[in-house]
């Protein structure tokens, strides 16, 4: 697998699980990097894992759900980096846990998913595609998962929000097509990580993928692109094909 050397990325939600798993495995391969996510003191131990590896690493503490966060993370990355050929839009949230069902849910909890997992994405994206097009290449990878293809009891906020991301991406990648900017979502299917035990704390660990092992699926995808014109992947089929 080729290098990222110069290779500028943007990963949200990038202080954990797969976020940080993403960040050291793009370090590892020469990327440049600007974190954001909203724990300031894990954000930075990410990023001086990074740097132990070579990488030069732009961090900015904010959450994606707050405007004024999202348009600091653009501005500094840009004034930083000048560029962004990459963005991972992998911050996330479950909302309430435990789970609620659609009945109990509160509403302004249900926004509040919506925000982070699909209109957050959608703003990112918005405010970096312009410059991609402009140099006739990037890539934009949206964190799926297999709650937006399929109904569980309790995860309604967050099915609709990963159903919306992966309709969004079908979209940009249509509209995008033969510009040189690819639009991509990657379902990392089940992972042993806080947000999973959140959601089924009775889950064997054993049994869930390494976030560090999902990450080396989509590190592909940046390295390599998308395989074929599908909008949608999965990790677990990416790696499969990788043996």
């Amino acid at each position: 697998m080729r290098q990222l050397d110069q290779t500028v990325a943007l990963v949200t939600g990038a202080s954990r699980g797969l976020g940080r798993a993403l960040a050291l495995a793009l370090a590892r391969r020469g990327a440049r990097l600007s974190l954001c996510a909203r724990g300031e003191a894990a954000l930075e131990a990410v990023a001086a894992e990074c740097r132990a590896l070579g990488a030069d690493v732009l961090v900015v503490a904010g959450d994606v759900a707050d405007a004024a966060d999202r348009e600091r993370l653009v501005a500094l990355t840009l004034d930083r980096f000048g560029r962004v050929d990459v963005l991972v839009n992998n911050a996330s949230t479950l909302g309430p846990t435990p789970l609620p069902l659609l009945a109990d849910t509160d509403p302004d909890a249900f926004d509040l998913v919506l925000l982070v997992n699909l209109s957050a994405p959608f703003r990112l994206a918005r405010a970096l595609a312009g410059g991609m097009l402009l140099r006739g290449s990037g890539l934009i990878v949206n964190v799926s998962s297999d709650a937006a293809v399929a109904g569980y009891p309790g995860w309604g906020a967050y099915s609709a929000a990963k159903a919306g991301l992966d309709g969004l991406t079908r979209v940009w990648a249509e509209e995008l097509a033969g510009s040189g900017v690819a639009v991509v979502s990657v379902d990392p299917g089940d992972m042993d990580t806080d947000m999973h035990r959140a959601a089924a704390p009775d889950d064997d660990p054993t049994s869930l993928a390494r976030p560090e092992d999902v990450a080396e699926a989509f590190v592909a995808v940046i390295v390599e692109g998308p395989p074929d014109a599908t909008a949608r992947l999965e990790a677990g089929r990416l790696l499969e094909a990788a043996r």
